[in-house]
């Protein structure tokens, strides 16, 4: 049972909205990269966790806090016995252990980079884990993986004693966890998960994020699908002229103020400032009726803004 879906972070809502409307630096679009790599490799992994036949409750995607400091989880599978911790690696190509430095290199036909080894931040969310549940009283074992959900990639050396799950192994190690099915989840179980939901950040406070200012964005209408501004009103719906999506003129609107506030949330939600941030494509009238109908209207005429 899935107790917690997985989501976009803020942080990575945030780049991909910034990276629709200005050129990132190079650094940027790399660390952008790593955050849709990183979602992709845990949605994939989402999916087979579905197909988890017998009594479990699967929590996914949690930012928590123990002892001032933060830490997250990819995915945690709760059963009768045990809690299955997985740190999710959506690594691709070629990769040698080095078990005399406990490192991991990237093998390219140029040059061998050092990658940091993902047992570090997996013995560390172990640890912070094991200690948070203990302080709330709960004592279920909690088993830690690394899984490499990618099935282009390759650990040469790999050493058997670690608790790496390479891409062959994850199906098989899955239906492993159902040889538990024959114990049956309590009240403990439940009230674990409703726990660690319930602590979960749902905004880290830690993002990094590129600088920007209003003037310095484009504005214009965002395609939902390719993120490119080539979208055209039609009558009452708005089409994209490079990915042929479309979209009710509503959905586009409230889209378009859902990104707004998020990129400027200290700027008041106008019927003028919304006009203006779809590049004058919707006219205000439109925008009026919509803002109408779904917000709260504060105030008259020139000085009204929407909550």
């Amino acid at each position: 049972m899935l107790v917690k879906s997985r989501t976009v972070s803020v942080e990575m809502q945030l780049y991909l909205a910034l990276a629709a409307r200005m050129t990132l630096l190079e650094k940027e679009k790399q660390y952008l990269w790593n955050m849709e790599k990183g979602y992709e490799g845990e949605c994939m992994f989402d999916v087979l966790t579905e197909k988890v036949d017998g009594d479990h409750l699967v929590v996914n995607d949690l930012l928590l806090k123990h002892n001032n400091t933060i830490f997250q989880i990819d995915s945690l599978i709760i059963t009768p016995r045990n809690a299955y911790l997985f740190e999710v690696k959506n690594f691709e190509g070629d990769y040698m252990y080095d078990a005399r430095t406990d490192q991991l290199h990237l093998k390219t036909n140029s040059k061998d980079y050092e990658v940091t080894n993902p047992l570090t931040q997996l013995n560390r969310c172990h640890s912070l884990l094991r200690q948070l549940l203990s302080s709330y009283g709960f004592t279920l074992p909690i088993l830690a993986s690394i899984v490499f959900i990618n099935s282009e990639f390759t650990l040469y050396q790999s050493p058997p004693d670690k608790p790496f799950i390479h891409p062959s192994q994850i199906n098989r190690y899955l239906k492993g966890l159902q040889k538990e099915t024959s114990f049956k989840l309590n009240n403990m179980h439940a009230a674990l998960a409703e726990k660690l939901t319930s602590l979960h950040i749902s905004d880290s406070p830690f993002k990094t994020l590129p600088e920007y200012s209003y003037d310095q964005v484009r504005k214009g209408l965002v395609c939902a699908r390719c993120s490119s501004l080539s979208v055209v009103v039609e009558g009452r719906s708005a089409r994209c002229m490079r990915c042929d999506r479309v979209e009710t003129l509503e959905e586009v609107v409230l889209r378009h103020v859902g990104e707004f506030r998020m990129l400027f949330p200290e700027r008041k939600i106008t019927t003028s400032g919304i006009f203006d941030w779809c590049g004058k494509g919707v006219t205000e009238k439109v925008i009026r009726r919509i803002l109408d109908k779904h917000f709260s209207k504060i105030g008259n005429r020139r000085w009204s803004y929407y909550k």
